[in-house]
């Protein structure tokens, strides 16, 4: 059985495919370039699998921002939450754990027992706690999201609240002469310390990162003080897709 798996997110939209239970393609584009080169609209949102070099697919779910909009006929569309937690249970193979997903605009904690959701924390607010204002910090210090994101150590105070004031902060720390090592590890704990009130509730032995910020030791380290064990996935990013192949390969009866 072949399945198909996309994740519509806010920048860009991941496709996993799957066959009998193996991940055996995935495909990252800018969510501009999906909707504007491989999708066609007639009241809902259709993929050109042709275009995307898909074929022969027995099941497709969607999830994200735009999975009410594609087309029904082909997609199944489940919420991000039940999406996020089969793809941690399918990549990590454990069923007790504590998912942190972490994306661009987006925050999810969720407490996972014995493979079901028994409770949740979103952030969907605020864009301090979310990639975006990682990607955006890095932009002010002109470094990569890699680089950034590789420093802990001696981090500078940033105490503002908002994404948009945290960016003049920063700007008064640099011309302040601190050092890039000191002000990357500043955002990085800063990031850290807004995500802090969101785990209160779910501090535990085992902890599931994804999104793309679980690629960053920084943070890795920073929740070693609040967790046991912290448990990386290989493919963080493209979690959400793979969840949709899981759920669907569960539905009808494979596993």
């Amino acid at each position: 059985m072949r399945i198909l798996g996309i994740d519509l997110g806010s920048r860009e939209v991941k496709i996993a495919l799957m066959e009998k239970g193996i991940i055996i393609q995935k495909k990252k584009i800018s969510t501009m370039s999906f909707y504007r080169d491989y999708c066609n609209f007639d009241g809902k949102i259709e993929v050109d699998l042709e275009k995307l070099g898909i074929k022969n697919i027995d099941a497709a779910v969607s999830t994200g921002y735009g999975r009410n909009n594609t087309d029904l006929k082909l997609f199944r569309p489940i919420i991000e939450i039940k999406a996020h937690v089969y793809g941690a249970i399918y990549q990590s193979g454990l069923k007790n754990f504590i998912l942190l997903d972490i994306g661009g605009q987006d925050v999810k904690a969720v407490k996972v027992e014995k493979g079901l959701t028994t409770d949740l924390e979103l952030n969907e607010k605020c864009a301090a706690s979310c990639g975006r204002y990682l990607e955006n910090m890095a932009n002010v210090l002109e470094v990569s999201l890699h680089d950034m994101s590789i420093h802990h150590e001696n981090p500078v105070e940033l105490n503002s609240t908002c994404a948009v004031f945290s960016e003049s902060e920063l700007i008064g720390k640099i011309a302040e002469g601190i050092g890039i090592e000191r002000l990357c590890a500043g955002v990085n704990h800063s990031l850290y310390k807004r995500l802090q009130p969101l785990l209160r509730r779910f501090k535990g032995k085992r902890l599931v990162m994804t999104g793309g910020v679980a690629k960053s030791s920084a943070i890795k380290i920073y929740l070693q003080n609040d967790y046991d064990e912290i448990v990386s996935v290989e493919d963080p990013q493209f979690n959400g897709a793979i969840g949709c192949c899981h759920y669907a390969n569960i539905i009808h009866g494979n596993i």
